[in-house]
């Protein structure tokens, strides 16, 4: 069998998940499993690393359904309450570590991190069973392994916020862009030649901050990229009643991506 990368969608709604509390709407009640959604995240896994992308507030039920027994490096996007606020459970994957969790991000992420969750940063922190943090503030591509990471930085409101490009040789490249309303040029840039894009889509309407429908296909259209799965979904957005062009996706909870390896 030729050797893989998979990467799983742990989560893909917006920062409600879906149902959303209170909500009678067509998609909150519709008790259909594939609309319903928790707070966005991936994980991808290759031959040498077991990698978490953001760690959200459903991550031990995302991580139980999934069997996720083993994290080797988170990546955070941003600091935004629904992509770090699962940052205790990752305990679970420090208990039968000697070294620290790497933990990327940009250094405004990593400094918000650090202030909410103090306690961990703290040298008197040597109980084995909590968690042991080792931020590392990205600045430019860094390698996990075989595997090359290039933060995209991208514009989401005011927070810091990055997405991540993966390439991989002999696999196709692939980009996880969650939360974003625009991309700048010079992270355009770090987006060329890329065949899979994953990437917000918030709703059909215009947000501030996140790009709906029509923006996300646009960008995929501009990428010139050859597949794009839509994620950070929310219950406004009926996917059962959307027609997308044939390279396009409505990403799902538990969906999973595999990438062969070309050797």
């Amino acid at each position: 069998m030729k050797p893989e990368i998979s990467l799983t969608f742990l989560g893909t709604s917006t920062s409600t998940g879906v149902p959303v509390i209170g909500c009678s709407c067509a998609v909150c009640t519709s008790g259909d499993p594939l609309l319903i959604r928790t707070r966005s995240s991936i994980h991808l896994q290759t031959d040498e690393y077991s990698i978490l992308v953001d760690s959200g507030p459903d991550l031990r039920e995302q991580a139980l359904r999934e069997g996720l027994a083993q994290v080797d490096t988170v990546l955070y996007t941003h600091s935004h309450l629904d992509h770090i606020t699962g940052f205790d459970e990752l305990r679970a994957f420090c208990w039968h570590r000697d070294e620290p969790l790497p933990m990327y991000g940009s250094p405004g992420c990593l400094a918000e991190i650090k202030r909410m969750f103090s306690w961990a940063f703290l040298p008197t922190n040597t109980y084995r069973g909590y968690i042991k943090p080792a931020p590392i503030e990205t600045d430019g591509a860094f390698t996990l392994g075989k595997l090359t990471v290039t933060p995209v930085p991208v514009v989401h409101g005011s927070v810091e916020t990055q997405g991540y490009r993966f390439d991989y040789l002999g696999m196709p490249s692939l980009a996880y862009l969650p939360d974003v309303k625009s991309i700048p040029e010079s992270s355009k840039n770090l987006l060329e030649n890329l065949d899979t894009l994953i990437i917000d889509c918030l709703h059909r309407r215009e947000h501030p901050t996140h790009m709906n429908l029509d923006e996300a296909l646009a960008t995929a259209g501009e990428l010139g990229v050859k597949q794009v799965y839509l994620t950070h979904i929310s219950h406004e957005l009926d996917v059962r009643e959307v027609e997308l062009p044939e390279h396009a996706q409505f990403a799902h909870d538990g969906l999973k991506l595999t990438f062969p390896i070309d050797l």
